[in-house]
């Protein structure tokens, strides 16, 4: 496989490793495991999903923090407004970690706490 051929790959596969955390919002537990799933699978195969892989296994476990901080907040309704806003962060970040890595890049989400470096 030449080149260009193997960047257009990882490219469309670090596009599909970000997207895939929108699945947890259809069958919660498929957005924690296929992020994973698709990183340990392909990192070896294609150079440069690693960094994508990170940055997604990053933001995941950081929102599992956010939500169970803010979902013991929202006990007395302080952590409700968090709450959604971490639903929409949800969503928006990936979309846009998936257009950035189809451009090529590698987007650290705002907010994620580093986890894996």
């Amino acid at each position: 496989m030449d080149a260009t051929m193997l960047e257009q790959e990882k490219r469309q596969w670090a596009m599909f490793l970000h997207l895939s955390t929108l699945a947890g919002y259809v069958v919660p537990i498929v957005g924690l495991v296929a992020p994973i799933l698709i990183w340990q699978l392909k990192k070896d195969q294609l150079p440069g999903l690693d960094a994508h892989g990170k940055v997604v296994a990053n933001w995941v476990i950081s929102s599992l923090i956010y939500l169970l901080f803010f979902g013991v907040l929202s006990i007395v309704l302080i952590g409700l407004p968090f709450l959604f806003l971490l639903l929409a962060l949800g969503l928006i970040y990936p979309i846009i970690g998936a257009v950035k890595a189809n451009d090529g890049e590698v987007w650290s989400y705002p907010l994620s706490l580093t986890i894996f470096r």
